[in-house]
């Protein structure tokens, strides 16, 4: 399958925007070199430019739900013109990426409907790249649905390699052997389950109209969350019966890789929401093993209009 990639804004008319989208950054996207950090977490030393790969993956979705497109781009944009965290290269691709994409990879981020290495054209073979980039250590992220995988994709005992590489997915109501849920609510509040992780870095508990998924599925043992697993950030749902469910997580595997989670957000327009921006680019960092700034990422609110969704 041929890649489609996209790259930055243009400044043009939104023809011209679209064309320049269509260019997948090659080069440094901030003025200067990233500084050689260390991350207090793994220890690792950051001695040359990190690389984030958003894949796109196909959405059914109406007009102004999952725009996973547009989507990508602005997770694109947004973490080319960090402000306290420059020098961070990001390609964006739609289709399964080629291997000199992958193997330069520090992370790998998902936006579609369902997890995308299962939806888009030979699967397996798209399953086999991700174990090999897994097994270096490469990070992982899901966005919402990205999140997603059907009962086919499973085995009968939910046993899946995301389980492994993220820590946890939501299980479409066609698993055979768990049930998640996604329901818009209205005010669906969120709060950080572990104020001293570096994901939690900048932002707080924030309120929004959203679909924050819960009965998320962690493994066979009760649903009891492993010990490399950590809840991020918790939601009283449903609101007639509540109880803290986990709707962001976050993973260190025992290949030295990360995996990050987070079930939101389902309507495009919430990516205006800084704290909700803050916590899906402080995972994307974490992820690629660079460390957070102490106060979070910082970026500007982007105007959602320029990243060409269907609707806003």
């Amino acid at each position: 399958m041929i890649n489609k990639p996209s790259g930055t804004v243009g400044d043009g008319s939104k023809g011209s925007s679209r064309r320049n989208f269509i260019k997948t950054t090659t080069g440094f996207v901030a003025a200067g070199a990233a500084v050689p950090q260390k991350d207090v977490r793994s220890g690792d030393s950051i001695d040359s430019p990190k690389r984030v790969l958003i894949v796109v993956g196909p959405s059914g979705h109406p007009p102004g739900t999952h725009e996973v497109a547009a989507g990508g781009r602005l997770m694109k944009h947004s973490l080319e013109h960090m402000e306290n965290l420059p020098g961070v290269q990001t390609d964006v691709v739609e289709g399964w990426p080629s291997k000199t994409s992958r193997d330069s990879a520090s992370t790998i981020v998902f936006i579609g409907d369902l997890f995308p290495p299962n939806r888009l054209p030979n699967p397996q073979q798209n399953l086999i790249d991700l174990d090999e980039m897994m097994g270096r250590g490469v990070g992982i992220v899901c966005i919402h649905y990205a999140t997603g995988l059907l009962g086919k994709d499973v085995k009968p005992d939910g046993d899946h390699p995301l389980l492994r590489w993220m820590g946890g997915y939501f299980a479409n109501r066609s698993c055979p052997h768990h049930e998640s849920f996604a329901r818009i609510f209205s005010k669906a509040t969120i709060a950080p389950a572990e104020p001293g992780h570096p994901i939690a870095r900048g932002w707080n508990e924030f309120t929004l109209r959203d679909e924050p998924y819960f009965n998320n599925y962690f493994g066979g043992d009760g649903n009891e969350q492993a010990s490399s697993v950590t809840a991020i950030a918790t939601s009283m749902l449903p609101p007639e019966a509540p109880k803290p469910e986990t709707v962001a997580w976050c993973t260190e595997r025992s290949d030295g890789g990360r995996g990050f989670a987070v079930v939101m957000p389902h309507y495009y327009k919430n990516w205006r929401d800084e704290d909700l921006r803050r916590l899906i680019l402080n995972g994307i960092v974490w992820s690629a093993k660079i460390e957070v700034p102490s106060g979070g990422v910082a970026t500007q609110t982007p105007n959602l209009a320029d990243f060409d969704p269907q609707a806003v």
